[in-house]
């Protein structure tokens, strides 16, 4: 687990609101045909958590229920003071973190503080799971 300051941030695709950037942020996550997780800084200073979800790119809820699209196969969170002027911040969520807070990823569910996303549910744990191979009408 590493931390990152108390700030107020962009969680979500860090590729809707890094963009003039992406060149160097993919230098700095990218090794050879690997990705890296984990917290980096730009050259001018600019501090991100970045975590791969699962099953690459698609839309991703965490526990309140708070969609994160994603179209870069990543989830990660940087300080709203860094991202783009012109950057869309309704593609993900703003969340404010009042202290420093740690951020992880298990390889399914990506942690930043108090907010956890699931990038790998299960079917069976959907609460609209339904058996649709189930007939009523027949005996067994």
């Amino acid at each position: 687990m590493t931390k990152m300051t108390a700030g107020t941030y962009y969680v979500g695709d860090l590729c809707y609101v890094l963009d003039s950037r992406w060149d160097e942020f993919c230098k700095l996550t990218i090794d050879g045909y690997t990705v890296k997780d984990g917290v980096f800084t730009m050259a001018d200073g600019t501090v991100f958590a970045t975590f791969g979800t699962a099953y690459g790119d698609g839309c991703y809820m965490d526990e309140q229920g708070r969609e994160y699209p994603v179209d870069a196969g990543l989830i990660g969170c940087v300080k709203v003071e860094s991202v783009d002027k012109s950057a869309n911040l309704s593609l993900g969520n703003v969340h404010t973190f009042e202290s420093d807070f740690d951020v992880y990823s298990d390889g399914q569910v990506i942690t930043f503080g108090n907010v956890s996303i699931d990038t790998d549910p299960s079917f069976e744990d959907d609460d609209d799971y339904q058996d649709y191979d189930h007939d009523d009408d027949s005996e067994e």
